[in-house]
């Protein structure tokens, strides 16, 4: 989230301001809505779909591991798409 919300902004007081309090905020707000996001599809795919798929798979765990990347780079795409270009957030 860093990367979307850009470098925290430079204060005067460097142990307490309010923009930096406000970044913060806004950093774990944003963070973890997002991530709620992808761990709820996650959570809901492996449940009904992939138990199922990868029960005598020896690669089981690489393979979640590629769909919650994949996963990720989709809501965090969508997310940066509907932010900047679209500016609906």
């Amino acid at each position: 989230m860093r990367i979307v919300l850009g470098a925290p902004p430079k204060s005067d007081d460097e142990k307490f301001s309010f923009t930096s309090m406000i970044y913060e905020w806004a950093l774990v707000q944003v963070g973890s809505t997002v991530g709620l996001i992808i761990a709820l599809i996650f959570i809901l795919l492996d449940v009904f779909y992939l138990n199922n798929k990868l029960k005598d798979n020896s690669k089981a765990a690489l393979f979640r591991l590629v769909i919650i990347s994949l996963m990720a780079v989709i809501v965090g795409g969508t997310h940066y798409i509907l932010e900047k270009v679209i500016d609906v957030i």
